[in-house]
């Protein structure tokens, strides 16, 4: 499974802490197979979370812990509005 977020953000360096601590916390979840967090080449204002998950089941429980609800969820909430999660079929 793969999360994509995309996100267009007004200050970078609270930007960065947060979206660093959400990879963090996301990574360390059991399932997590890795993520990365990059910025548009072309267009350095637009930033991009991803994140490798072996299974949807995995990604979800990845969500449940007290620190990801509370961190990582209100920036997920700030990502553009548009399809985030994709399951791996190749």
């Amino acid at each position: 499974m793969l999360l994509v977020c995309r996100f267009q953000p007004s200050e970078f360096a609270a930007f960065s802490a947060r979206a660093q601590r959400a990879l963090a916390l996301l990574t360390a979840a059991p399932g997590c197979l890795g993520g990365e967090l990059g910025r548009a080449v072309d267009e350095p204002g637009h930033w991009v979370l991803t994140v490798r998950f072996a299974s949807v089941d995995a990604y979800r429980r990845a969500l449940s812990p007290f620190d990801v609800r509370e961190h990582v969820v209100p920036l997920l909430s700030e990502a553009v509005p548009e399809t985030s999660t994709f399951e791996t079929l190749v």
